[in-house]
C-alpha cells in the first residue's frame, strides 16, 4: 500500500519509558522555535500505561540521583516539565524544600514521570509493540524513509507506520543466573512487588536475596520489615555489601562533559573509567542502607534472636523445586543448601540489542571489532553506505561507546536533546537540499 507524506512521522519512538519521555519533551521545545523547528512523532509502548520499575518502588526507597536531573533540567533549566514545576503544580515544593534534601523517593519520582507523561498521551500508543524496523522497498511505502511493524497486544492486529528517524528505548532486559527460571516462587528484582503481592505473606516463613547491589540491599530490607515471622537470607557474592561512590569528584563521571571524555578518548581511557568508576554504580550500595542492614544485624546478635543473616562469599548454583518451596546449591559458605518459599534474584539486566528489531537490515549496520555496533557521537547508528534509507537512533545500549551514563538517567535530557537537535539538523539539512535556488535559505542553526 502506497503512502502518502503525510502519513510519514519525523520520528518514531519504540519504548516510552523516561528516555523516550525525555525525548518527547525535547522535541516539543524545540517546536516552540521557528516553524520548522516542528516536528511529528508517535511513541509506541508495549505496556498498558506509563511505569517505570513499578516493581521496585519500594516504601522510603529513594533515588540515587539528584531531583535536578529530571527529564529536562539540564538541557533546558526553565522547563514547564522540570521536577520543581511538578513540585509546584502538586502544591508541595515548600515542604520539599524544608525536607532538604536532593534525593526524592522513588514513588514521588515515578509521580513525576506520570505527571509529564499525563501530557503527551496524544503521542503514544499503549499496548502496541514493535516487532520489526525495515527499510521501504519497492513501492510499499514513501521512499527514503523506514517501515515500523506494531503488533497491538491485545488482539494481536498489525499495522505498519512510516518514519525518517527511529529512536529505539526499549530498556533493560532482566538477567538471571545460568540454569535458573524464574517460576511462581522464583522471581527476579525487576517483578518484585508483583510478585510479592500476589502470594500470602503468611506463607514466607524463609526468604533468600540474591545479589550485592542496591536493589539486592533494598528487598533484604523490605523482607525484614514486612516479614517479621520469617527468617531472611541475603546470598552475597562479595564480603558484604560494597559502598557506591557518591563523592563529588566521582559523580563528575556522570556529567555530560563526561561523554565527551569517554567518547572521544583513547582505549587506555575508556579502560580507566570502568576500572576506577565502576563502584559509581554497579554492585554497590548506598551508605544508609548498609549501615541500616548492618545495625540491624548487631541489634540481633544483642537480642540472641536472629532472623537476618547474611551469607558472604557465597553464589548460587542451581535451584530446585522441593514441594513447596525452593532448594537452593550453594558454592562456598555453609550451608551447602537452603530450602526457602520464595527467592529474588537481583542479579541485574543486559541492554537490548537492536538486531532484534532489525532483523536482515541490521547488515546495513556497521560494527566494530568485538561486534558491537558502531554509534557516533549523536547516538546513531552508522550505515554502512551513503544510500541507507532513514535513521536509527539509541537510548541505551550504548556503553561501549558513550561511557557510564549510557542507561542511566544521570544524562537524559542532554542525550535526548542531542538526539532532537540531530534530527531537526538533519531534516533542516535535507529540506534546504530540496529548496530551488531561487528560494532564500532555511537559516541552518
Amino acid at each position: 500500500m502506497d503512502a502518502s507524506s503525510s502519513d510519514v512521522h519525523d520520528v518514531i519512538g519504540i519504548g516510552f519509558g523516561p528516555s523516550n519521555l525525555s525525548l518527547a519533551v525535547a522535541l516539543e521545545e524545540l517546536g516552540q522555535g521557528p516553524a520548522d523547528h516542528q516536528m511529528s512523532a508517535l511513541f509506541f509502548e508495549r505496556q498498558d500505561d506509563f511505569g517505570w520499575h513499578r516493581n521496585m518502588l519500594l516504601p522510603s526507597a529513594t533515588m540515587q540521583i539528584s531531583f535536578l536531573k529530571d527529564l529536562a533540567t539540564f538541557r533546558n533549566p526553565t522547563s514547564k516539565y522540570s521536577f520543581v514545576s511538578y513540585l509546584h503544580d502538586a502544591g508541595r515544593l515548600a515542604r520539599f524544600v524544608n525536607n532538604q534534601d536532593f534525593f526524592p523517593t522513588r514513588r514521588e519520582f515515578h509521580q513525576y514521570l506520570e505527571w509529564v507523561a499525563a501530557n503527551f498521551r496524544h503521542q503514544v500508543r499503549y499496548s502496541h509493540e514493535v516487532t520489526a524496523i525495515r527499510p521501504v522497498t519497492g513501492g510499499a511505502g514513501p521512499r527514503d524513509c523506514l517501515e515500523v511493524e506494531v503488533r497491538h497486544t491485545a488482539d494481536g492486529s498489525v499495522r505498519r507506520v512510516y518514519a525518517r528517524n527511529v529512536v529505539v528505548s526499549t530498556g533493560l532486559a532482566s538477567r538471571m543466573p545460568d540454569g535458573v527460571a524464574s517460576d511462581e516462587r522464583v522471581w527476579h528484582s525487576s517483578a518484585f512487588l508483583g510478585q510479592y503481592r500476589s502470594v500470602d505473606p503468611a506463607s514466607l516463613t524463609s526468604v533468600a536475596v540474591v545479589g550485592a547491589g542496591q536493589s539486592a540491599a533494598e528487598i533484604t530490607r523490605f523482607f525484614h520489615d514486612e516479614l517479621p515471622h520469617a527468617q531472611v537470607y541475603s546470598v552475597i557474592p562479595s564480603y558484604g555489601y560494597v559502598l557506591a561512590d557518591d563523592t563529588p569528584f566521582a559523580n563528575q563521571v556522570f556529567d555530560p562533559a563526561a561523554v565527551d571524555d569517554y567518547y572521544f578518548g583513547t582505549e587506555t581511557t575508556r579502560q580507566a573509567f570502568w576500572d576506577y568508576h565502576k563502584n559509581t554504580n554497579y554492585s554497590v550500595v548506598d551508605d544508609d542502607v548498609i549501615r541500616d542492614l548492618y545495625r540491624r544485624c548487631y541489634d540481633e546478635d544483642v537480642s540472641g534472636q536472629h532472623r537476618l543473616h547474611f551469607l558472604n562469599l557465597t553464589r548460587v548454583c542451581s535451584v530446585e523445586r522441593v514441594g513447596e518451596r525452593r532448594r537452593l546449591t550453594l558454592a562456598q559458605g555453609d550451608p551447602k543448601e537452603l530450602d526457602v518459599d520464595a527467592v529474588v534474584f537481583a542479579t541485574g539486566y543486559h541492554a537490548l540489542d537492536p538486531a532484534g528489531l532489525l532483523g536482515d537490515f541490521d547488515r546495513e549496520f556497521l560494527r566494530d571489532a568485538r561486534g558491537t555496533h558502531q554509534v557516533t557521537r549523536d547516538y546513531r547508528l552508522v550505515a554502512a553506505s551513503a544510500g541507507t534509507p532513514g535513521r536509527v537512533y539509541l537510548q541505551g545500549g550504548t556503553e561501549h561507546t558513550h561511557g557510564l551514563t549510557s542507561s542511566l538517567l544521570s544524562n537524559l535530557a542532554v542525550r535526548s536533546g542531542e538526539i532532537a537537535d540531530s534530527i531537526l539538523g538533519y531534516r533542516l539539512m535535507e529540506k534546504e537540499l530540496e529548496r530551488p535556488a531561487d528560494e532564500p535559505a532555511l537559516g541552518l542553526r
